[in-house]
């Protein structure tokens, strides 16, 4: 529903998203069936595809021309894709999206060169411009994604890590590429330097806040909801921003400790979701939202007022307010 909710924000965009659909189809097709059926299984998952939102947007900002603004939208959302099927890898996840991840469906080696081969794909695509520009920003984007991943594996089960430690590891594994869909939608359009600017740093702080509620939504949101068990994160020894403020309660902090990297049964692990969603951690991490959302706000002040400020300005709202 609340994704249902988010799409008719951008229901203006329907066409050309459907266009930007099949276009990732075409690009996950090879002879291989093992390929197919594996990236088809990721495809058809569905998601919001947000990134491709951002860069249509940012690309009414100057000359829109779709022809131009896919061959930006369907790399970023291929790499998108394949940072989440290695992810599942890393967290040995089975369930995504309510659906078995691919990992489980198929087994890791699968998985794995599935992810690399839709990243390969994202890379064929993108010569489709020819920009140094585009390319170098998008090289340099997928290098701190990469670094990002590694960084979330040597953090993993760091019950001790600071603050610091989280915005960096979601910087590099959300903000970075919404703020370069903002970005490249921006320059692909021909729009000037500033305006560019203001829309890449709009994307950096509305993907921090987006990744603070999607880890609040952990703890906050049903299995049902969430289409995988609530507490995941932890389960997986993803330390979030609502942990690392539950943990300053000394006897969270034990609870936290004792069951940290440990075979727990479903019992413990909703025991751990209530206190966590029951304590003051998770409207202090929203509070760091928040702030992330009215930085992002602030930039659109600077941009032209009309539909694509507005439609931003919705989505920016929902995705601070979003209940899962």
């Amino acid at each position: 529903m609340e994704k249902m909710k988010l799409k008719l924000l951008y229901s203006d965009l329907k066409p050309e998203l459907e266009l930007i659909e099949k276009e990732l189809e075409q690009a996950v097709d090879s002879e291989s069936l093992l390929l197919n059926d594996a990236s088809l299984h990721l495809l058809q998952a569905g998601g919001k595809r947000i990134r491709p939102v951002f860069v249509l947007l940012a690309g009414k900002f100057g000359d829109y021309d779709i022809e131009l603004l896919k061959r930006v939208a369907v790399p970023l959302e291929l790499i998108h894709m394949a940072s989440l099927v290695h992810d599942d890898v890393i967290d040995d996840s089975e369930i995504r999206r309510g659906r078995p991840t691919v990992k489980s469906e198929w087994n890791n080696s699968v998985a794995m060169y599935t992810g690399d081969f839709i990243l390969a794909r994202a890379l064929e695509r993108i010569t489709e411009i020819e920009s140094p520009r585009i390319h170098d920003i998008l090289s340099k984007t997928l290098i701190e994604v990469c670094r990002g991943e590694i960084i979330q594996i040597e953090d993993k089960y760091r019950l001790d890590q600071s603050l610091r430690d989280y915005l960096r590891r979601i910087k590099r594994k959300t903000a970075l590429l919404i703020s370069s869909s903002c970005e490249l939608g921006a320059l692909v359009a021909g729009t000037d330097e500033k305006t560019a600017a203001h829309l890449r740093r709009f994307g950096y702080f509305i993907g921090m806040s987006f990744q603070i509620i999607d880890d609040i939504l952990d703890f906050t949101a049903s299995d049902q909801e969430l289409g995988k068990p609530a507490g995941s994160d932890f389960i997986q020894g993803n330390i979030t921003l609502p942990i690392l403020y539950a943990r300053r309660n000394p006897q969270i902090y034990q609870m936290l400790r004792d069951n940290l990297n440990q075979d727990i049964s479903d019992e413990k692990r909703l025991e751990i979701v209530r206190t966590i969603r029951t304590s003051s951690a998770v409207d202090e991490a929203k509070r760091v939202s928040e702030r992330y959302l009215e930085k992002a706000l602030k930039e659109l002040d600077y941009l032209p007022k009309g539909p694509a400020t507005k439609t931003m300005r919705k989505i920016a709202f929902f995705i601070g307010k979003r209940k899962f």
